[in-house]
């Protein structure tokens, strides 16, 4: 991979490590590559994906923040805030809020220093066991996306939801 922001700026779906498990994920801002993930997810078009940001500073311009970003970021918690604009990122969730990510794994860290929101969504078919290693991944996805980051297996625990400042397991 020659600079990872020009793939990610170029539209490339990847399949990544997280903290937590392996995501599936591209340019947040590329409406078309968000859909080629809903699709080779068989993912219902309406249901919302989250994103890694870029920054606090990102999520304090875009979002309404009701907690601590400091006590969850980085680490395995996914975020759902409210959208200071409804139609922002409208494409990723439909609806007035959006799930935010930090997590704390070196290549979603190179992801944020591109500066750019980035899909973060278990990479399976919609309602089927996520990955913990590239070996759970079905071939048919892995022949969909066009790079795989592979760092050995996983924690294997999906991330912890936080709405309303309340934690819930998943």
């Amino acid at each position: 991979m020659n600079n990872l922001k020009e793939e990610v700026l170029a539209g490339k779906i990847f399949v990544y490590p997280t903290d937590t498990i392996y995501g599936l994920g591209c340019n947040a801002l590329d409406e078309s590559a968000v859909q080629k993930i809903k699709k080779i997810k068989s993912r219902d078009k309406n249901k919302p994906l989250t994103v890694i940001a870029p920054s606090f500073e990102w999520i304090e311009e875009n979002l309404i923040i009701d907690c601590d970003l400091n006590k969850y970021f980085p680490g395995p918690y996914t975020i759902i805030l409210k959208k200071k604009n409804k139609n922002f990122l409208s494409h990723v969730s439909n609806s007035d809020s959006l799930g935010v990510r930090i997590p704390n794994s070196d290549f979603c860290k190179k992801i944020q220093e591109a500066g750019i929101p980035f899909i973060t969504t278990s990479v399976n078919l919609s309602g089927e066991p996520f990955a913990n290693k590239i070996s759970d991944i079905k071939p048919e996805i892995l022949n969909k996306v066009n790079f795989v980051i592979d760092e050995g297996e996983l924690s294997g625990k999906p991330s912890t939801l936080v709405i309303n400042n309340k934690e819930i397991k998943r």
